[in-house]
């Protein structure tokens, strides 16, 4: 898509005449919030100062799967992002509802 089509397609979209089919408008949700979580992980592992490696030894889990995580190639499991929330001293909260999903990771307070 060029750029004028790109924008085209921007424009239907905040006036609402997006004609992209359901089933594409619901990955790019997903998308949309797999990339969110990749972020929020990504800022608090680089705010702690912690490689992926630490961050893996801290959740558990592997330096491959936080890669993984931090590039939205995967979709975790509950557990998985509690091992997360953990490892990053943090509350992870994510809110869905039919419009909308929203992800944020709130730092515990040292205690």
């Amino acid at each position: 898509m060029n750029h004028s089509r790109w924008r085209l397609a921007r424009e239907k979209a905040l006036t609402g005449e997006d004609s992209r089919s359901p089933e594409l408008k619901e990955l790019d949700r997903e998308i949309s919030l797999s990339m969110a979580l990749a972020q929020v992980v990504y800022d608090r592992r680089k705010a702690l100062g912690l490689s992926q490696e630490e961050l893996a030894r801290r959740c558990g889990l592997t330096q491959a799967k936080i890669s993984r995580i931090e590039g939205s190639d995967t979709v975790p499991t509950l557990p998985l992002l509690a091992k997360l929330a953990k490892g990053l001293e943090a509350s992870l909260n994510i809110a869905i509802s039919e419009e909308d999903a929203s992800l944020t990771l709130t730092a515990r307070d040292a205690a």
